[in-house]
């Protein structure tokens, strides 16, 4: 299926594995050209050499887009974007009484204002092309809220309340701003995970994976490659009438009606 948007040129966040890097790859499969991003410049560098591979062109910047300076350096190298997708790593997990005034900055800093401000920043373009995708990867929390992950609760509930106004201004200029929302991904995160669980309850890390995955109605994780093509749909020419919505990949693990 072609998704008509061959040739335009994409801004993607945290690009260099994981998520960022499905969503980057869909992108490029489908002919558009990218401008990644990651905080390591090596990891980020063979992450454009494999995007390279499918044909597209491929500009990498090292920075952090949680920090002004991050986003400046991003924007100076794709300051019209037909496409944004912002993503960025949770904050820690903990309690409620773990947390003070810093903790919580940080997380709004990386969680809600750097996606906020990227969008911000390109809006205009899309708007005056009378066209544009943004998406925003956040989290499964979002609907069912993680205890132990307050702090991207709240942040990421912050987000989510900017895109349901925001969205719903710029649609009549053919600009959509979704969410997507990730449930249990084979990323790095889940093996780290896995491996703390071992070690928890002394079993092998292949039992605890089966542990972790029978709690997920589908009965295992998600990969990258289904969540990139998501994201490209959302990016897609097909998906103009999409507008404002927390788009749910997570196996069926949150159990709501709406």
């Amino acid at each position: 299926m072609d998704l008509g948007i061959r040739g335009k040129t994409a801004l993607v966040c945290a690009a260099s594995k994981g998520l960022g890097f499905g969503c980057a790859e869909a992108l490029a499969k489908e002919g558009v050209g990218l401008v990644i991003n990651a905080r390591s410049p090596e990891p980020l560098e063979a992450a454009a050499e494999r995007l390279r591979a499918h044909g597209v062109d491929v500009t990498a910047v090292a920075a952090d887009v949680t920090t002004e300076e991050g986003r400046a350096a991003l924007l100076a190298a794709c300051p019209a974007p037909d496409i944004l997708v912002n993503n960025a790593g949770g904050p820690p997990p903990g309690l409620w009484s773990d947390w003070g005034r810093e903790d919580w900055l940080k997380a709004v800093e990386a969680n809600m204002l750097a996606p906020i401000l990227l969008a911000t920043a390109v809006l205009p373009s899309m708007i005056d092309k009378g066209w544009g995708r943004v998406v925003n990867i956040t989290s499964q929390s979002v609907k069912g809220p993680i205890p132990q992950l307050g702090l991207s609760n709240g942040a990421r509930a912050g987000l989510t309340g900017f895109v349901a106004g925001t969205a719903r201004q710029v649609a009549r200029h053919g600009v959509t701003i979704n969410n997507l929302l990730p449930g249990s991904h084979a990323t790095d995160r889940i093996v780290a995970l896995d491996a703390a669980l071992a070690r928890e309850r002394n079993v092998s890390v292949e039992e605890a994976t089966a542990i972790r995955q029978s709690s997920i109605p589908a009965g295992r994780y998600g990969t990258i490659e289904e969540f990139g093509a998501a994201c490209a749909f959302l990016c897609s020419t097909f998906a103009g009438f999409i507008v404002g919505q927390n788009v749910l990949l997570d196996g069926g693990s949150v159990n709501v009606t709406l």
